[in-house]
């Protein structure tokens, strides 16, 4: 599989409107939707009152962005609107109290319709691209790459990233953020990709390179307000991103902490 840079320009994402609620996606705990929007297009929608609450769709905005600025392919994220009737009108009881978790402005992604799940024994990546998916998922600490659940298509004979909810998972645990960005990415290890990921060193100043303060703080600068702040904390919205763009920014000072980490995990395996 040959591999080309996608351009990238300014982050900017799009809102919509949910008019249809088409099925539930039980793949996982957060039990996303196949949904209609108001442009007519079909998304996947990641409910803001899932398991994981506003943090995942933070996760799966900065991730998936980061992994657009850098040429991977993933699916237009889109900013999404979700009314109260539509948990009046579901059945399920499940759902429904989901649904009415969700109420307002969610996150999605364009659904690629007829696209298969990525098996590396069907699929062989390039070096490459290989490299460059697990250095970004080292940089993110993205736990959810693995054989069993690779959370990658091919779609129209390309390779498509989905599903970065499972990232920065630093925000989950209250520790010192600091800290976790200066550590390995151990879980790594597991990676589908890994033993394809030869040419770790090149991907790391290339992307480095690229990866430039302005950009990350634009990206992380698209985190709405409402999914920052918390009634239990006095800490507002701005100094939540300043987070995210300092444990990035730390995360890629010392990169050759987690570079190395794979290549290591790797000759373990090779």
């Amino acid at each position: 599989m040959t591999y080309k840079l996608v351009s990238y320009s300014a982050p900017q994402l799009r809102t919509v409107n949910v008019t249809r609620y088409v099925t539930p996606l039980r793949e996982g705990g957060s039990l996303p939707a196949l949904i209609e929007a108001d442009d007519d297009f079909l998304y996947v929608l990641k409910f803001r009152g899932a398991g994981q609450g506003a943090k995942a769709l933070i996760a799966e905005l900065i991730a998936g962005e980061l992994a657009r600025l850098l040429g991977l392919r993933v699916p237009e994220i889109v900013f999404t609107n979700l009314d109260i009737a539509f948990s009046r009108a579901e059945p399920d009881e499940e759902i429904q109290d989901l649904l009415r978790a969700s109420i307002g402005l969610n996150l999605a992604l364009h659904y690629l319709s007829g696209a298969i799940t990525f098996d590396a024994l069907v699929t062989t990546v390039d070096p490459k691209l290989a490299s460059q998916i697990v250095w970004l998922d080292c940089l993110v600490t993205n736990v959810d790459r693995t054989a069993r659940n690779t959370n990658m298509l091919i779609w129209h004979k390309e390779l498509w990233l989905i599903d970065h909810g499972a990232s920065l998972y630093f925000h989950h645990s209250g520790q010192n953020w600091e800290e976790q960005a200066r550590r390995p990415f151990v879980q790594v290890k597991d990676h589908v990709l890994l033993p394809r990921a030869s040419e770790l060193d090149s991907v790391d100043a290339e992307f480095r390179s690229v990866l430039t303060p302005d950009r990350i703080e634009a990206i992380v600068s698209l985190v709405p307000d409402e999914w920052l702040t918390d009634e239990s904390s006095d800490v507002s919205a701005d100094e939540q991103r300043q987070v995210y763009v300092q444990f990035l920014a730390t995360r890629l000072a010392h990169s050759e902490i987690f570079v190395k980490e794979a290549q290591h995990a790797r000759k373990a395996l090779v």
